[in-house]
């Protein structure tokens, strides 16, 4: 931290305050019906087979997880292992406070807040006659409520930056979360332009971006944000696919393409932000074998639709373009071994192109670089 702040960086961290992993310590101590911490999370009874509700978890399958012993369900929008927190609860909110403010103590400047605006949940819990659940959720009664006290306690008062990742979210939604009078959050990312190649909302199926489409959602945030509330730009994160290979090219004007869609970026409102890999163009890492992937959403979803027969050269194409895999690569630095990026075993397989895109090569030779960030900042 000292070392950032002696160049001038600063650094945010990534909360995650819509759920925590069963294998921590407040998810342990939940099991017990007697815990104080039982109420940390969101617990209702069903039967083995019959879960609260009709709520589908993002990963695929219910969003509820039986658990035996206790004889009761747990909620967990995301993965079985990710169970959500009871936001209710006081005593959590109290708790998540104190996690901000031990990082704040220690010299962190700013926090993105993963897929915040579904921390309240409606308290009844319905069954979704028309769909997955989402609507119960996505924005929830309270979650400006919330927003406003985290605001409140913590974030103004410690001067600290904040960016909410919304999912599924509003523009109206969004004027209120990111308003520039700063009562709840600096800035929201949204979703809504990286949805333009899903037609009818269907993720998994390949198809052309529609950019007229495109367009147009730019058009409605930049001019609903303006004077408002903030926007947080970006293309690219580790849940989405690489822009070039996307929206863009990877042969012969893979350069222009990267460059042209880091000018689009740039030239509008807001604060942009940049994953990496996107300095130099970086693509889809063009993986052919299902054993490739480690995505949780990626082998679900082939699992699933293999099931339901669909053809498995048919799959393994749509993840090579939609695959959150495609951005969690190791970063190519080099044409070494692992890109340079490791002298170990990488988690993930690299990239099939990385002896070319790289770095090194792209400090070599100007002309393979894509973003010149302080030229780019100076004239955006």
């Amino acid at each position: 931290m000292t070392q950032a702040k002696s160049r001038g960086i600063r650094i945010i961290l990534d909360m995650v305050f819509n759920h925590t992993s069963t294998q921590h310590a407040w998810f342990r101590e939940a099991l017990n019906k007697e815990s104080p911490y039982r109420q940390f999370y969101i617990w209702r009874d069903g039967e083995p087979e019959t879960p609260p509700n009709n709520w589908r978890s993002k990963f695929g399958g219910s969003a509820w997880r039986w658990h035996a012993e206790s004889e009761q369900y747990y909620l967990h929008l995301f993965a079985p292992e990710q169970a959500d927190l009871n936001w209710e609860n006081p005593a959590v909110r109290a708790e998540l406070k104190k996690v901000c403010e031990f990082w704040a103590d220690r010299g962190v400047d700013g926090l993105r807040l993963d897929v915040v605006n579904l921390i309240s949940k409606d308290p009844r819990y319905p069954e979704d006659l028309d769909g997955d659940g989402r609507r119960f959720y996505t924005d929830g009664p309270r979650a400006h409520e919330f927003l406003h006290e985290m605001n409140r306690d913590v974030f103004t008062p410690r001067g600290l930056m904040t960016v909410g990742e919304m999912s599924s979210t509003s523009l109206e939604h969004c004027q209120r979360y990111a308003a520039l009078t700063g009562s709840e959050l600096s800035m929201t990312f949204n979703f809504h332009h990286l949805k333009v190649d899903y037609p009818g909302g269907e993720k998994w199926t390949l198809a052309k971006p529609d950019f007229v489409a495109l367009k147009t959602l730019f058009r409605h945030w930049q001019q609903g944000m303006h004077n408002v509330a903030w926007n947080a730009l970006f293309w690219c994160n580790h849940d989405q696919p690489r822009i070039v290979s996307r929206f863009g090219d990877e042969g012969e004007y893979r350069v222009p393409a990267a460059k042209m869609l880091a000018m689009v970026l740039h030239g509008m409102q807001g604060t942009p932000y940049i994953y990496q890999g996107e300095e130099i163009g970086m693509t889809n890492p063009h993986f052919t074998r299902i054993t490739d992937y480690r995505d949780v959403e990626s082998l679900n979803m082939f699992a699933e639709l293999r099931n339901d027969g669909r053809d498995a050269d048919e799959l393994l194409a749509i993840l090579a373009s939609k695959s959150r895999d495609n951005s969690r690569t190791p970063m190519q630095w080099s044409n070494g071994d692992n890109a340079g990026f490791t002298a170990g075993e990488p988690w993930i397989s690299l990239g099939d192109n990385y002896q070319e895109i790289n770095v090194e090569a792209a400090l070599t030779d100007e002309s393979l670089g894509v973003l010149h960030l302080p030229k780019v900042n100076r004239t955006a």
